[in-house]
C-alpha cells in the first residue's frame, strides 16, 4: 500500500484508498560559470572560468568550458556541463570527418553554421548550453558568434554568458564598443586592451557570484595559430 492514502468520507466505511503520486523527470542542471569573447581587427579572444558548482556545492575547481576545436576556432560553453561536452565531442566528430572528406579544418564561418545547425536538430530535447563560438575568418579578422540552446545565431563583437554575463556585459559593452560614452573616438582595440578588460572582468565578477572562480583560460585566436594563458581567480 502507497503510504499516501486517502480515506473515504462515507461513515459506514473506512477503505483506505491510494492516492496519486505525482513522478517527475528533469534531465538538466546548470553548473555555472563564465565565458565571454571579444572580437578584434586580427584577433579574438575568449575566455572562461573553470569552476563547476550546483546550489552551494563545488564540484570541481578545473573544469574547462572552452575548448580549441580547430587551430582558427574555439568553443566556450555555459550551463549543463554534461551536454557541452556532449556537444563539444560531436562537434569534434564532424570536423574530424570533414577533414578528411576535403583534406583541410573548416573554416570559422563554417563552423557556426554547423554549430547552428547541431543545435536546431536537437530542438526537441536541446544541448542545455549557451554557446559562444570565436576565431579568425578567412581574410583573418576576428569573429564572434553566440548562441542560444536551439540554434539561434549571432554576429557579436563582444558578448558574456553563464551566470555573470548579467555583470560583466554592461562593461564590455562600455568598454569594447564604447556604448554610453560621449565624444569618445573609435579605435581598433588592440589585444593587449582586450586581455586587460577581460582580467578586470573575471576579477570583478568573482566578488559577486559563487559560482565563478578558481582559474581563468584565456583563448588568444590569431592567424598563425592559438595560444593560452591561464591565470588563478578567487577560490572563495
Amino acid at each position: 500500500m502507497n503510504p499516501v492514502t486517502l480515506y473515504n468520507n462515507d461513515i459506514f466505511t473506512n477503505v483506505p484508498v491510494e492516492a496519486p503520486v505525482e513522478r517527475n523527470f528533469y534531465p538538466y542542471a546548470d553548473n555555472g560559470g563564465t565565458s565571454l569573447g571579444i572580437a578584434g581587427a586580427d584577433f579574438c579572444l575568449m575566455a572562461s572560468d573553470t569552476r563547476k558548482s550546483s546550489g552551494y556545492s563545488i564540484h570541481s575547481r578545473y573544469s574547462p568550458k572552452a575548448f580549441k576545436l580547430t587551430e582558427k576556432a574555439v568553443l566556450a560553453t555555459n550551463g549543463f556541463a554534461a551536454d557541452g561536452l556532449a556537444l563539444t565531442k560531436r562537434l569534434g566528430q564532424k570536423l574530424e570527418w570533414y577533414k578528411h572528406a576535403h583534406d583541410k579544418e573548416m573554416s570559422t564561418p563554417a563552423l557556426a553554421q554547423m554549430l547552428a545547425n547541431t543545435l536546431y536538430y536537437k530542438r526537441f530535447f536541446p544541448y542545455y548550453t549557451f554557446n559562444l563560438l570565436g576565431g579568425i575568418d578567412e581574410q583573418g579578422r576576428g569573429v564572434l558568434y553566440s548562441f542560444d540552446p536551439v540554434g539561434s545565431m549571432g554576429t557579436e563583437v563582444c558578448r558574456a554568458g553563464g551566470s555573470s554575463a548579467a555583470l560583466i556585459q554592461p562593461f564590455l559593452d562600455n568598454q569594447v564598443a564604447l556604448k554610453n560614452q560621449q565624444g569618445v573616438q573609435q579605435t581598433p582595440l588592440s589585444l593587449e586592451a582586450a586581455i586587460r578588460i577581460t582580467k578586470d572582468s573575471f576579477t570583478s565578477a568573482t566578488e559577486r557570484d559563487i559560482y565563478t572562480g578558481d582559474y581563468l583560460e584565456i583563448f588568444i585566436i590569431r592567424q598563425e595559430g592559438t595560444t593560452i594563458e591561464r591565470i588563478d581567480l578567487k577560490k572563495d
